[in-house]
């Protein structure tokens, strides 16, 4: 049976980078030391390497070449910092080979990336703020997909089917067909590597926060709005696109307009670009 079969795969996904929640546990202070950040990051060498890559980027120029985490540390600052070793952490997971909801698994880490961009664009314009939190569940939101896509792949014609009938979208079709819909086989993923729980419920329905018992996560409410911007805006993240329902309410919540959108969009593409350069997405 598929589902138990996905069920399982999720139980031999290797645990999520400590790191990165080390990390940011340190940069809360004020006063962080940069010697504990450089104990945890040290024993990481995958983090450290892209560490120093990031660092030495075009798009931070460096006047002399960054050698060393130490130097990575302090070049870099807490707000870049903090958001390279969650993107740098998490894409290991968007490197698994196998088909898909999109052709190549890059495909997919670019749509990640931009949504977890522009719910930090959301944020501060919502919230006056950006959240941690917030950009790690943004970017991790479809993680589902990575072990479900070949199922959904195989199945893709019924999925079609029930999804053209209009009757079904595309997450009640996988549900159908599968036995299981691929955020709540992130919320899977999520529970495993033990994370909090807005960020398991935010991963879990961030194409219905409407179905939240608690329906004031406003992680999980920001992520879906983020999430149908960027399709909305071209940024796609499979073949499922658009097949979704919407939640009119998103707008009416937040107080956000027409003309929000557009401006966000606008921000996106400029901010995409940089992450591009930064992360070596090109």
């Amino acid at each position: 049976m598929r589902i138990q079969k996905l069920l399982e795969s999720v139980d031999k996904l290797p645990p999520f980078p400590n790191t990165i929640f080390k990390v940011g546990e340190i940069l809360k202070s004020d006063d962080y030391s940069v010697a504990e950040i450089i104990d945890v990051i040290k024993y990481d060498q995958a983090m450290a390497a892209d560490i120093l890559k990031i660092s030495n980027s075009a798009y931070f120029s460096p006047m002399q070449k960054v050698s060393s985490i130490r130097d990575a540390v302090l070049f870099l600052g807490r707000d870049n910092l903090v958001r390279i070793v969650q993107t740098a952490g998490s894409s290991r997971f968007f490197r698994m080979k196998g088909k898909g909801y999109v052709e190549k698994a890059k495909e997919l880490w670019e749509h990640s990336v931009a949504v977890a961009v522009m719910s930090q664009i959301l944020s501060k314009k919502i919230l006056k703020t950006e959240d941690e939190k917030l950009y790690l569940a943004a970017l991790l939101h479809d993680i589902g997909k990575m072990l479900m896509g070949e199922a959904v792949y195989e199945s893709f014609a019924e999925i079609s089917q029930l999804v053209a009938s209009g009757r079904y979208s595309f997450l009640e079709a996988e549900e159908s067909v599968i036995g299981i819909n691929h955020a709540a086989l992130g919320g899977k993923i999520a529970e495993k590597w033990n994370f909090p729980g807005d960020i398991v419920e935010a991963i879990s329905f961030h194409h219905r926060p409407d179905l939240l018992e608690e329906k004031d996560n406003k992680i999980a409410w920001l992520v879906y709005l983020s999430d149908q911007i960027c399709l909305f805006a071209g940024y796609t993240g499979g073949f499922d696109g658009l097949a979704h329902r919407g939640i009119n309410a998103i707008m009416d919540k937040f107080d956000f307009h027409e003309r929000d959108v557009e401006l966000g969009i606008i921000r996106l593409v400029e901010e995409l670009a940089h992450a591009r350069e930064v992360l070596g997405m090109e």
